[in-house]
């Protein structure tokens, strides 16, 4: 499957974005989809995942309760809501999909990634 993420820009602390994150090909329900981000000079870290199964979602410690995961299988679309944005939350923001993965899976087991987009918090 291949991702293209967007919805990335420049917002002040405290505001919103919405980030997405469509999927071509088939079986989309299927898969796992997960974000990650990676800010300069940092590791790639988790975000959020979705699994394709129950619907369950998952969150870091960093954004529960700031941002949410959807997804829309009709549209082969996952979204990213972010509010209550803060300075810390800048950094590149990549989608990624596993196949048929059950769970939480780690960074590694994501089979497609996303070319990425930009998220910048200013204070």
């Amino acid at each position: 499957v291949q991702l293209q993420a967007s919805g990335g820009g420049l917002v002040q602390a405290g505001g919103s974005l919405r980030l997405s994150c469509a999927a071509s090909g088939h079986s989309f329900s299927t898969y796992t989809m997960g974000w990650f981000r990676q800010a300069p000079g940092k590791e790639r870290e988790f975000v959020a995942s979705s699994t394709w199964t129950s619907g369950r979602t998952y969150y870091a410690d960093s954004v529960k309760g700031r941002f949410t995961i959807a997804r829309d299988n009709a549209k082969n679309t996952v979204y990213l809501q972010m509010n209550s944005l803060k300075p810390e939350d800048t950094a590149v923001y990549y989608c990624a999909a596993a196949a048929g993965v059950l769970g939480n899976p780690p960074a590694g087991w994501y089979d497609s990634w996303g070319q990425g987009t930009l998220v910048t918090v200013s204070s």
